[in-house]
């Protein structure tokens, strides 16, 4: 692997390239991104040049689509027609259904590779960009088959993969979307919930608050640029966690008075303090 070109020079993107580097990758790092953020990267060494979509495409040996998900999409019929036979594409959408499918249509077998780095921060751009980001982080890959991970350039991209620290996870698509509704896209909305009740009331203006209320908020400072894509293509899945995390605040409504609230918290404390052990 000689040439890697990212498409969408952010936060995943260019640390992305930043734990390339930091694993000992050689080769020549192309960016496709605005002509602001692409000069951004340049200037933070997180490339090495700017490149149009269609150069970039065909002269990589590794593509990488770190885009908002419907950009993804958009943008797979040109990369399609510009890629050379063995490169591989890969994307690090937060769902997966929708862009697999719409890959299979363009690109020949073995070609593309679904993915998503289970990883992000708050914060958004290039700028955010960290070459540790992955480090000790789930990497889904959803392949169109098992046979397509045994490919070379399939296998070279997950020895890639442990290079820079992550933890390498294969799932059909549907699964993942499933998955990831209810461990990653419920608690985004549950603290964009807490903090819009929170926004139209007085108390937190009084600043009487703890570490709490900020922990709890935190995933609401993401932005609904990036937010609003997964909600459109995961919609059925997300809804069917809304519906069990409702369920799950009426029982705790009305339990609030009996001896039951503290079987719900134990069953909770449990779960939480499952997260946080070592694996």
């Amino acid at each position: 692997m000689k040439t890697v070109a990212i498409f969408g020079v952010g936060l995943i993107g260019g640390s992305f390239a930043l734990a390339l580097r930091k694993a000992g990758f050689s080769g020549k790092i192309l960016g496709v991104s605005s002509p602001e953020t692409t000069e951004r990267a340049l200037d933070l060494k997180v490339i090495d040049e700017a490149a149009a979509p269609g150069e970039a495409a065909h002269a990589a040996d590794l593509i990488y689509l770190s885009q908002p998900i419907l950009q993804i999409i958009d943008s797979l019929p040109q990369i399609a027609a510009a890629v050379r036979p063995g490169t591989l594409v890969t994307d690090a959408g937060s769902t997966k259904s929708e862009i697999v499918q719409h890959a299979a249509v363009v690109f020949k077998p073995n070609q593309f590779l679904g993915g998503h780095p289970m990883a992000g921060r708050e914060r958004r751009g290039v700028d955010a960009a960290e070459a540790d980001l992955f480090l000790g982080r789930p990497y889904v890959l959803t392949p169109h088959s098992i046979t397509q991970l045994e490919q070379p350039n399939a296998q070279q991209f997950q020895e890639w993969l442990v290079k820079i620290g992550a933890v390498p996870i294969v799932l059909d698509p549907a699964e993942h979307d499933r998955i990831v509704a209810f461990t990653s896209h419920l608690p985004q909305l549950a603290s964009t919930a807490l903090a819009a009740v929170l926004s139209g009331r007085p108390e937190p203006k009084s600043r009487v608050f703890g570490p709490a209320l900020l922990d709890s908020t935190r995933l609401a400072l993401s932005s609904f640029d990036i937010w609003g894509d997964i909600f459109t293509t995961n919609r059925a899945p997300i809804l069917d966690a809304l519906t069990s995390y409702i369920a799950q605040l009426e029982q705790l409504r009305d339990r609030f008075e009996t001896t039951a609230l503290r079987d719900e918290f134990d069953r909770a404390a449990n779960f939480a303090a499952s997260l946080r052990e070592p694996q």
